[in-house]
């Protein structure tokens, strides 16, 4: 009696679930879905015969059935053993290709190719471009097309594709909307990236998927399919909130909060996403590139910048630097003077150096 009230409430837990990954909105889930169910079908194939018999072989051979064949000395069968490594074999083979072609059409840097089943994207579609940064925490979207920039609402016009790019400003975080695609992590120094599409108008959820401190429960924000009229009307009550992202305004946003509302900025500094990705932010900060591009110019033998030429700075002219040999020597050693024994230096190392009783 016990079982059926316990199955029934399962149940009626169960029943308000929104199984938003079986149901998704975008055709990128949608194949994510689809091979989820591929893998789980050829995983049970093997799963529900094994236990069938169990259980049937639990109930024949069990000590009250006096009529079961009984062969204590039986111990090999060639067909049985066939069946039993031909079969897995088969199944994980059939996973194996499943698994590597769809690892590699749903490659979340691969762009897409198509809206849905039967339906490619047009040679001359520009998809839409969206700059994710993860705060503590919140999510900040900026649309560099638009020069506009949100808090906790993304938006996008169905049938478009989306080209994310996603960074974070401290710790890890990942990015989910369970409608739209997979979960991308966002890593603070680094850049990585999302391509996906929406196929029905809708008010969908998106959260962060990986724990990043005390905030991590609120850290949540609302996805919004819309048809492009509508999606015209959201850039235009963005642009005339008025407000301006600049450095020194993201410098404030950066800092932990938990449960923020909505905000929208108008403009947005079009430098931002790529300081915040290389941390240089802060006024004086070196970004993380541009320290790349001049150790990589620093450690370039004459022959190779006689070849190639030195590697330029973002906005600056493709002309050495005359400092550079002077930074790696501060940093290296290279090319300061020896340092001389001092008296008090020479008594130290002589009294060191004497036998111990």
């Amino acid at each position: 009696m016990l079982r059926p009230i316990m199955i029934l409430a399962t149940s009626m837990m169960l029943s308000g679930c929104n199984m938003v990954v079986l149901h998704p909105a975008g055709d990128v889930a949608a194949q994510q879905r689809d091979l989820l169910i591929i893998a789980t079908v050829l995983m049970l194939l093997i799963i529900v015969p094994v236990l069938a018999l169990v259980a049937l072989f639990a109930w024949r051979y069990r000590a009250t059935n006096k009529d079961a064949h009984y062969e204590p000395d039986w111990d090999h069968s060639t067909q049985l053993e066939l069946v039993i490594w031909a079969a897995p074999l088969m199944i994980i083979i059939c996973l194996g290709a499943v698994t590597w072609v769809g690892t590699h059409l749903l490659d979340p840097y691969r762009p897409i190719e198509r809206m849905g089943v039967g339906r490619p994207i047009a040679a001359n579609t520009k998809p839409l471009e969206v700059e994710v940064v993860a705060l503590d925490w919140k999510w900040l979207f900026i649309y560099p097309e638009y020069g506009i920039a949100t808090v906790n609402e993304l938006a996008a016009p169905v049938d478009r594709p989306i080209a994310f790019r996603i960074t974070a400003s401290s710790v890890m975080n990942a990015f989910y909307v369970p409608s739209l695609a997979g979960m991308i992590y966002a890593m603070p120094g680094m850049e990585t990236r999302l391509h996906a599409v929406i196929n029905k108008p809708g008010d969908y959820a998106g959260l962060s998927a990986n724990y990043s401190g005390a905030g991590f429960s609120g850290m949540h924000f609302r996805f919004y399919g819309m048809s492009n009229a509508d999606f015209a009307g959201w850039i235009a009550r963005n642009k005339a909130a008025g407000a301006k992202l600049d450095r020194a305004t993201y410098l404030k946003l950066e800092q932990p909060s938990e449960h923020v509302p909505v905000q929208r900025f108008a403009a947005v500094d079009a430098s931002l996403f790529r300081a915040a990705v290389n941390l240089c932010v802060k006024p004086g900060a070196m970004c993380a590139d541009d320290m790349m591009r001049r150790d990589a110019a620093s450690d370039s033998t004459p022959d190779e910048l006689q070849k190639h030429g030195p590697m330029p700075m973002p906005g600056a002219a493709a002309t050495p630097s005359p400092s550079t040999k002077s930074n790696t020597a501060l940093l290296t050693g290279a090319g300061l003077p020896k340092p001389t024994a001092t008296s008090v230096g020479t008594a130290i190392a002589a009294a060191a150096s004497q036998p111990r009783s």
